[in-house]
């Protein structure tokens, strides 16, 4: 499997394609993210903002979008057209959410790049990390973005070591892959294009395009005794 941007990611799915110019592998695009909303003009609110949700520095919201009640969003963040912040929602900064995107209830961003209609409904962490066009985490997942061990999160493909440079870097998600539910993919994880995680799997390393992943267990049964019984 190529780890390529162009394997990965359709850069006409984005409103930040530039934020990609001059990468090879797609996390290199993560150390960019905050400095490149400096390319991005004077922040403006255009959708509909509950009274209380917090928007706190710089936030872009596009047309169309809803930002429900008591949601944070910490600047600088642009939120694209016809997206949905949802009601409890912790958004960090430094996050690039395309157009139709939802960024769910409970769950938490920062870092990110989410491409168009990528959906993160609840109790989900993405930080670190990119999220290829109409990707979808199903409840619960986390997106781990740093080693319980020193030094920089290594990527391994065909049996050779690929040193990211980053001490940070969660997941890339290439476009319409789907992880499902309590599933946690280790630092330095890329999922291909299409792939399918099941509920409940600890993911490390290298997906191939296309293939789902299924979590194996052995179940034990046994007869219950009534409670009245010796």
């Amino acid at each position: 499997m190529s780890l390529d941007l162009a394997e990965l990611l359709d850069l006409g799915r984005t409103p930040h394609r530039t934020l990609f110019d001059g990468c090879r592998f797609p996390w290199e695009a993560l150390p960019r993210i905050g400095a490149f909303f400096a390319t991005l003009g004077k922040p403006a609110v255009l959708g509909r903002v509950a009274s209380s949700a917090v928007l706190e520095g710089d936030v872009w919201i596009g047309e169309g979008a809803v930002v429900e009640p008591h949601a944070f969003i910490r600047g600088p963040t642009w939120i694209g057209r016809n997206g949905v912040v949802r009601q409890g929602a912790y958004v960090r900064g430094h996050v690039l959410a395309g157009d139709g995107c939802i960024l769910g209830h409970s769950c938490e961003f920062k870092n990110c790049v989410l491409f168009d209609e990528a959906i993160v409904p609840h109790f989900a962490y993405v930080g670190d990390s990119i999220l290829g066009h109409k990707v979808h985490l199903a409840s619960g997942v986390t997106l781990s973005n740093v080693k319980v061990t020193p030094g920089n999160i290594a990527l391994t493909l065909e049996g050779a070591k690929l040193d990211t440079g980053l001490h940070k870097f969660g997941a890339i998600l290439g476009d319409g892959a789907e992880v499902g539910c309590h599933s946690v993919l280790n630092p330095g994880s890329v999922i291909g294009r299409g792939a399918v995680l099941y509920p409940g799997l600890v993911w490390r390393g290298v997906c191939p395009p296309g293939v789902i992943v299924k979590l194996v267990q052995q179940h034990g049964e046994t007869v219950r005794r009534p409670a009245h019984e010796p």
